[in-house]
């Protein structure tokens, strides 16, 4: 089955479709598609049939068939937005796009139509404060959770129930993880097989652990681990977006600032994490995404405008450094797929 990515290219208006051989990992581009606005975030529906992209520009929401034999993409939808989303994704039956808007201080869910397409108004819009950067819903679409950064934001985790017939959004109880820490929890991902969330910590350069307790909903943190070396690093750092691998034994955290990636071993009993490594990477590598079985990871430079490719050792996870790509300006978001060809 063919490969392919996506990448965002917010300086450029455009998103760039590159197939990925399944062997080496190697890039080639397909298309370049313009997406006025400045596409910033990207969304892959769960059936793969569709692209979502949210624009930071000019806020808006775009909504892309994919076609399944090329990997091209065909706009069927677009609509306007009150404030540029930081962050959009769907719900795990791809009914709903979710989006999270760190200046306005809200997230919204809008309706996916049956041809793919987004409707508006959104069925839901809640305000909840500066910084809000993800929202994602767990493996049985009841829950969904927001991080906010520190800083700028109240450095909390907000909890949600979701309905996901309606869309529809309601405070959890307790309603925010607030650590005693300044970790500025950003974006998130869930283990594969445990109950478990790992969030990377924008300001404290560190990945936190939590457990979700089910029949709750809410979640409790067991364990932070720093994203830098053990000798430290001096100079301005921040930590972007994070990926456990489809086996649950690997996990990767980008820093921008020190410009690399931070490897981590998952315990499959536990879920600790235990440091494994840092490799450099393109300077300021704010997307990171796996892909292909977990053979390759890739990091976009968002100040070079290049794409590094790693392999990923099956046994140890540690990362090969490949190939690198040019991409474009403003590389801001990598989202990869497999389609039946």
């Amino acid at each position: 089955m063919p490969y392919f990515m996506y990448v965002a290219l917010q300086e450029d208006d455009k998103i760039s479709v590159l197939a990925i051989d399944h062997q080496t990992g190697k890039l080639t581009p397909q298309d370049e598609i313009a997406v006025p606005g400045g596409p910033f975030t990207l969304a892959i529906s769960p059936d793969r049939n569709f692209l979502y992209a949210g624009c930071r520009g000019t806020p808006q929401l775009f909504s892309f068939q994919i076609n399944q034999g090329t990997g091209g993409l065909t706009q069927n939808g677009t609509i306007p937005l009150e404030s540029w989303p930081v962050y959009v994704n769907t719900d795990r039956k791809g009914k709903f796009v979710l989006s999270a808007y760190y200046q306005s201080a809200q997230v919204t869910v809008h309706p996916i139509g049956d041809d793919g397409s987004v409707g508006g108004p959104p069925t839901e819009s809640l305000a909840t404060a500066t910084g809000a950067h993800a929202m994602q819903t767990d493996s049985t679409n009841s829950y969904a959770f927001v991080p906010h950064i520190a800083g700028n934001g109240p450095n909390s985790i907000f909890q949600f129930r979701f309905d996901d017939t309606t869309g529809r959004l309601t405070p959890n109880s307790p309603f925010k993880v607030e650590p005693e820490e300044f970790l500025g929890p950003r974006h998130f991902c869930f283990h594969p097989t445990l109950d478990i969330l790992y969030f990377s910590n924008e300001q404290d350069c560190s990945v936190t652990g939590y457990r979700l307790d089910t029949d709750s909903g809410t979640l409790s943190a067991f364990q932070t681990i720093s994203t830098l070396p053990p000798e430290g690093y001096a100079e301005r750092n921040t930590c972007s977006q994070i990926q456990v691998s489809a086996s649950g034994r690997f996990l990767y955290a980008p820093n921008r600032g020190h410009d690399s990636i931070a490897c981590f071993l998952v315990d499959s009993s536990t879920g600790q994490l235990t440091s494994n490594g840092i490799v450099a990477s393109e300077p300021r590598p704010n997307a990171l995404c796996l892909g292909l079985q977990d053979k390759f990871l890739f990091s976009a430079g968002q100040d070079s405008g290049r794409m590094a490719s790693f392999n990923i050792n099956p046994d140890s996870g540690k990362l090969t450094p490949l190939e690198t790509y040019p991409l474009g300006n403003g590389p801001c978001w990598v989202s990869i797929t497999e389609l039946p060809g």
